[in-house]
Formats: C-alpha cells, sequence, structure tokens
C-alpha cells in the first residue's frame, strides 16, 4: 500500500513540475514590472524604452515604470538589473554599450554573456554627423578638410568613452585621416544636446533617433548619416558613402534583456509581448518618426548578436588605429 501510494505520488509531482513555469508564465505579470535603462532621460534609448515600456504596460494591464540608472557608461545600471531577482519583474532596455563596455569599460562584476538572458533585439537607428545650426560647415568633407588643417581645434560631445557617439567619431576621425578634435564629455544627453544647438559645441555624432526633431526643425544641423542608404525621416541628408566619405554601414542598437536565470516561459512571453506592441500602428508610427527601425525575432538571435558585437568592438578597441599606437 506504501509502495502504491508513492508511485502514485511521484507521478503526480514529474507530472505536474513541467507546467509549473508555464503556469507561472501565463500569470505573468501579476504586479509592476520595472525596466532600467543605464543612461540618462531624454536620449534616443531611453526614448525608444519608454515607448516599449508604456506600450507593455497597456497591453499587460500592468504598470511598467522606467528606472534611469546612470554611472559608469552605463556598467551601474547594466550590474542592477543582472543582480535583481531573475523573475521577469525586473528587464533591462540596453543599447551597444553592453558590448562596447566589455573592452573600453570592463566591470568585474559585470559579464553581458553569463550576466543576462536575451529577450530580443528590437530595433536599430542610423548615426548621424550634427554641427550647431550656424556651424560655417555645410557637408562632412568640409569639416573633414578644417579639422585635418586645424589639428584639436574642433570639440566633440560625448556620453563617455564606451558611448555610441564617442565611438562614432573615434571611427570617424581614423578613417579619415586621423583627425584630431578634442572630446568634452557629458553625464546628461539633455545638457549635450543644448550646448550643441547654442555652438558651444562643434560636432555631435549621437544616433537619428532623438534628434530627428532638431534637425527638421532647424536647431540642429545635420551632414550626413550612416547606411546604404538616406534615413526615411531625413531624406534630404545625404549618406556619407554618397559624400565620398569613409565610414562603416553600422548602426546603434537597442535591446531588452533579462536577468540570468529568469524562467525560459516568462523570457518567451515578453519577447512575443514586445513583438505585438512593436507591430502596433502607433508603435510603428513613433518609431519612424524618431528614426527607429523595428528588427524583432527570437531570444537566440539577440544571445547571437550579442555575441558578434562584443567580438566586433573588442576588435575595434584593439585595432593600433583606433587605439592610437
Amino acid at each position: 500500500m506504501k509502495l502504491k501510494f508513492l508511485t502514485v505520488l511521484a507521478a503526480v509531482v514529474f507530472a505536474s513540475a513541467p507546467t509549473l513555469p508555464r503556469a507561472q508564465a501565463e500569470s505573468y505579470p501579476s504586479h509592476p514590472v520595472r525596466v532600467i535603462i543605464a543612461f540618462s532621460a531624454g536620449g534616443s534609448v531611453d526614448a525608444l524604452g519608454r515607448i516599449v515600456a508604456q506600450k507593455l504596460g497597456e497591453y499587460w494591464g500592468q504598470q511598467v515604470t522606467v528606472e534611469n540608472r546612470t554611472g559608469a557608461l552605463g556598467n551601474i545600471g547594466a550590474l542592477a538589473a543582472a543582480r535583481s531577482a531573475p523573475d521577469g519583474y525586473t528587464l533591462h532596455f540596453a543599447t551597444q554599450s553592453l558590448a562596447v563596455n566589455v573592452t573600453l569599460a570592463p566591470m568585474a562584476e559585470l559579464d553581458p554573456l553569463k550576466d543576462f538572458e536575451p529577450v530580443m533585439l528590437v530595433a536599430s537607428a542610423q548615426d548621424i554627423l550634427i554641427v550647431p545650426p550656424d556651424s560655417p560647415f555645410k557637408t562632412t568633407r568640409e569639416l573633414i578638410d578644417y579639422a585635418k588643417a586645424n589639428p584639436r581645434k574642433l570639440t566633440y560631445g560625448t556620453l563617455g568613452t564606451s558611448s555610441s557617439g564617442n565611438m562614432a567619431v573615434a571611427v570617424f576621425a581614423e578613417m579619415n585621416g586621423r583627425l584630431e578634435m578634442r572630446q568634452v564629455p557629458y553625464s546628461q544627453s539633455p545638457q549635450l544636446t543644448t550646448d550643441v544647438m547654442s555652438g558651444r559645441v562643434d560636432v555631435f555624432f549621437p544616433t537619428t533617433g532623438a534628434h530627428v526633431g532638431n534637425v527638421v526643425s532647424g536647431r540642429e544641423r545635420a551632414l550626413g548619416v550612416s547606411g546604404q542608404k538616406r534615413a526615411e525621416q531625413l531624406p534630404d541628408i545625404p549618406t556619407f558613402g554618397e559624400q565620398g566619405v569613409s565610414y562603416p554601414d553600422a548602426t546603434s542598437w537597442y535591446a531588452m534583456f533579462a536577468p540570468k536565470g529568469t524562467p525560459k516561459d516568462i523570457v518567451d512571453k515578453v519577447n512575443r509581448d514586445i513583438a505585438h506592441v512593436l507591430a502596433s500602428p502607433d508603435v510603428q508610427a513613433l518609431q519612424s518618426k524618431l528614426g527607429f527601425t523595428t528588427i524583432g525575432g527570437p531570444p537566440e538571435k539577440l544571445g547571437d548578436y550579442l555575441k558578434t558585437e562584443i567580438e566586433k568592438w573588442t576588435a575595434i578597441a584593439n585595432d593600433p588605429l583606433f587605439a592610437g599606437k
């Protein structure tokens, strides 16, 4: 009798065990979700991250809050997300700094490949070369020629060494004659944008995301964009290739991650639900207006892409030209 009871009990346990994660995912989220962004409000990653968070909240019927945890070139926010409980109630909306920092701003406690579950590669944005509205430069070539003739006279604003803007300037400078310009680091994106518009900084190399409106309104002047074709939102701005300027067809990317150990069913549910909100007409319109291009795909796609990006930026950082060796 006892043996029969144990046999039945074991059968019940084994039969029900696989359904536990699924049941957890079906009830998720049952309370508010937090999305950590490692950069200040006002930048491209914050703009897109807030769109995704808001639309997820509306779809789930739960509050989804954005928490900007800045510092250490994005590592502070990433570490805070990585150390959160792996239950799906803390997510990390990140950009390529997560891959760049592995080489240029390493933190011993943080390994993006080991500390995160990839959820979705959400979108990309083209890089854009911006100068103040009253700048004497009307083309990218004019800026390059001046920088060559006047080493270290031009300034460029960045959000830190491993920020996409600094990486863009570094690659641009090396590929066009090892231009020498002086970096002016900022901790807040809005202040940097303000100083570019007022002419306190000569050059800025962000992504199109948060700057389409400023360019269209004339508060900033765009000289060129990356990629093989012009930005849909800025059809009058030529690509670097059209101008005979050397620059990779690189784009900045944005992705959602969860702490390592987050149940796969929850990761898959968040992936499906992000895909749902990205496909909605209003989000598509917002992304188009801000200069983002939807990517999407399964978690595995982001996992593979992150590995490739870490390898790419490690090679760039170790290149003698980039390192100035």
